[in-house]
């Protein structure tokens, strides 16, 4: 019965992980459309500081997709591990970089749909590897989960990191460096999720009748799940309008899924009684992931699709007889020059001892 209801939640927490990634996606479009339209208008952009995106209805619509992405992600958690809900992430890479490739105008060429297609395989490899979770069922153990030494130092080291890139970090580099703002939803995205898994403990507890809401346990996680969300907002928003968006979100994505993992595995213990294949595929997944971003983000200014792919074959394999034909020639040049090279280093060594004998005299 317990492995029966097992696949039941797993299968529940599946679907809603894949449509919350629907809805994030569209998301950022939906954010950056309005973003774009503010500043035709001349208000003060988002990456300078400014709230004008509040009055805009488009970044409101796309508010409400992301949270509704954020319910289903949440109702994902409470019903499966971190390691399976974080992973299919990747497919809102998918959705964004097609979407503002027709809405955007943001040309996603060859190398960014392979990009695409390796961070869904690589996220469908952690998934089938993907460690089991220790079985948290109250907020009493939930609230000796935070206290362990191993997550507070984590927790606290993310904290005075955010603050570094906060005040000293992005007033100097946010507008250059595309990192910074996107760390910094990131690692406190880490613990939002840790703040999520301890809420849907306790709405499992409410449902089965126990007094949740006198737990300081219950008030604390949603106290600082609202400010940790509050937090990844306002700097995703800086993010996407600076840079190119298909290039925020899969980069969001690799820092953001590195820091959940690590938050997972340091609060729930995930990885000490893994088999070692079920590491190398872990390991092997989130490294195709990279490798697909990398192809999305290093590539992005290369005008290469799959209609121009024979015409450049062909231009290769003119260049490589050109290439082949010159040297050739070159080379039968060379063979029949040589004899007078031959005949005129001859005639300048003559000359020269001659000179040479007959300053000597």
């Amino acid at each position: 019965m317990s492995q029966t209801r097992g696949r039941y939640d797993f299968c529940i927490g599946l679907v809603l992980a894949m449509s919350s990634s629907i809805f994030i996606g569209g998301s950022f479009i939906l954010k950056k459309k309005g973003l774009l339209r503010l500043a035709r208008k001349g208000s003060m952009r988002a990456g300078q500081g400014g709230h004008a995106y509040l009055k805009e209805w488009l970044w409101w619509a796309g508010l409400l997709s992301m949270g509704a992405g954020e319910v289903a992600n949440f109702a994902a958690y409470a019903f499966a591990p971190a390691t399976l809900v974080t992973p299919l992430g990747a497919l809102s890479v998918l959705v964004s970089a097609i979407l503002s490739s027709f809405f955007l105008n943001e040309k996603l060429n060859l190398h960014g749909k392979i990009g695409c297609l390796l961070s869904i395989l690589g996220s469908t490899v952690m998934v089938i590897h993907a460690p089991q979770e220790e079985e948290v069922e109250t907020l009493n153990e939930m609230s000796q989960k935070l206290g362990d030494p191993g997550f507070v130092v984590f927790a606290t080291l993310v904290v005075i990191v955010s603050l570094i890139l906060i005040f000293v970090v992005g007033p100097r580099h946010g507008q250059t460096n595309i990192l910074v703002y996107i760390t910094i939803c990131s690692v406190i995205g880490a613990l939002s999720v840790s703040c999520v898994k301890g809420l849907g403990i306790a709405i499992k507890e409410f449902f089965a009748g126990k007094p949740v809401l006198e737990h300081p346990l219950s008030w604390i996680l949603l106290l600082s799940l609202t400010v940790c969300v509050s937090m990844q907002i306002n700097y995703l928003n800086r993010a996407l309008d600076i840079f190119n968006t298909s290039l925020v979100t899969p980069i969001y994505y690799v820092i953001f899924t590195t820091s959940v993992l690590t938050c997972s595995a340091i609060l729930f213990k995930e990885w000490q009684h893994m088999a070692a294949d079920d590491i190398i595929g872990t390991f092997s997944g989130f490294l195709t992931i990279i490798v697909g971003i990398f192809l999305l983000h290093a590539f992005k200014d290369v005008n290469f699709t799959l209609a121009n792919l024979p015409v450049s074959l062909r231009k290769d394999d003119r260049a490589t007889n050109g290439t082949l034909l010159s040297m050739h020639d070159g080379f039968n040049h060379d063979e029949e020059s040589s004899p007078c090279l031959d005949e005129i280093q001859s005639t300048e060594s003559l000359s020269a001892r001659r000179n040479g004998s007959l300053s000597a005299f």
